[in-house]
């Protein structure tokens, strides 16, 4: 390991700048560890894999191809990458940006050109946000891009909050206990779907889009609402990690450690069925017991016993 001294002499901006340096250093390696744990645990790029990386031009798609560049030059298998954007010819919409920034890059790509703006213009009445009939047709025309290009995997740009806000909006909004997984099968059924940046936090990637001056473009130019129910979950998991640091990566780990037998889903377990069996279980229900946790755990955290 090589040691970088700072003269405790040096200029104010020489020390700030070497700072600056060695925590852009610290985000990298961090961004790539964590996108190369999902890779791993949920199996989403096998060797030959030809991945279809959808750029939106948000700071999140920038960073998962970025990510996944830098991942391609040390990944112990051969995988081949190529980036999508889908042009829905949105008024104002920049559409020289994404194509000479991936030129810069590098990396093979695709622009698709089709007129959906005009199809959601003409089917949601006006002040009524578009987004869902806008990812409907989205989807079905980067379903076919992918057959086109022979793509075995289609990589999209949803982080560890995006997951989160989903889970609590199926919950609080659907009556769901359902979440945005890492890796699925698609809606037609033939193609596979991974979200490489599960275990990424946005504050990294936003971080990290600012280091690196994406050329963003932003998500506004069709008008259309924001998804303010979305909205108000972000801002809600915002205010709990500020007042109670920890309870994000909780809650997220929480998503991977399912009990079925200690939830209420007749169809996940069988509880009519249920026998005593005489073999005690880790896993049984601790009826009498006083629930106890570890506020260790959970820095910040008051457990109110009622």
């Amino acid at each position: 390991m090589s040691a970088v001294w700072i003269d405790d002499a040096a200029p104010a901006s020489a020390k700030a700048s070497f700072k600056i340096e060695r925590e852009t250093h610290k985000l990298e390696k961090r961004l790539c560890r964590e996108v190369g744990r999902a890779i791993v645990d949920f199996n989403m790029i096998e060797e030959g894999d030809k991945v279809m990386v959808c750029m939106s031009g948000g700071k999140d798609s920038y960073g998962l191809l970025d990510i996944l560049q830098k991942m391609k030059a040390r990944a112990p298998i051969d995988f081949e990458l190529i980036a999508v954007n889908l042009d829905q010819k949105q008024p104002g919409f920049p559409e020289h940006v994404l194509p000479e920034y991936l030129a810069q890059t590098g990396v093979p790509f695709h622009i698709e050109n089709q007129d959906t703006y005009s199809i959601v213009k003409d089917k949601i009445a006006p002040g009524k946000t578009m987004c869902s009939l806008c990812s409907r047709l989205r989807r079905g025309i980067l379903y076919r891009v992918a057959d086109e290009l022979g793509a075995t995997k289609i990589a999209l740009g949803h982080h560890r909050d995006d997951m989160l806000q989903t889970f609590f909006l199926n919950m609080f909004f659907g009556g769901k206990l359902k979440g945005m997984p890492p890796k699925l099968v698609s809606d037609d059924g033939r193609h596979i779907v991974i979200r490489p940046l599960a275990y990424v936090a946005e504050k990294d990637l936003t971080r990290w889009a600012e280091h690196r001056q994406f050329p963003i473009i932003p998500c506004t130019l069709c008008g259309s609402q924001e998804n303010l129910q979305r909205k108000q979950v972000g801002a809600m998991l915002r205010e709990w990690e500020k007042k109670h640091p920890g309870r994000i990566e909780s809650m997220f780990s929480a998503l991977g450690h399912v009990v079925p037998s200690h939830l209420m889903d007749g169809a996940r377990y069988d509880f009519k069925g249920l026998k005593a069996t005489g073999v005690a279980s880790e896993d049984g229900d601790k009826a009498f017991d006083a629930e106890e946790f570890a506020p260790a755990t959970l820095p910040g955290l008051q457990v109110i016993r009622l």
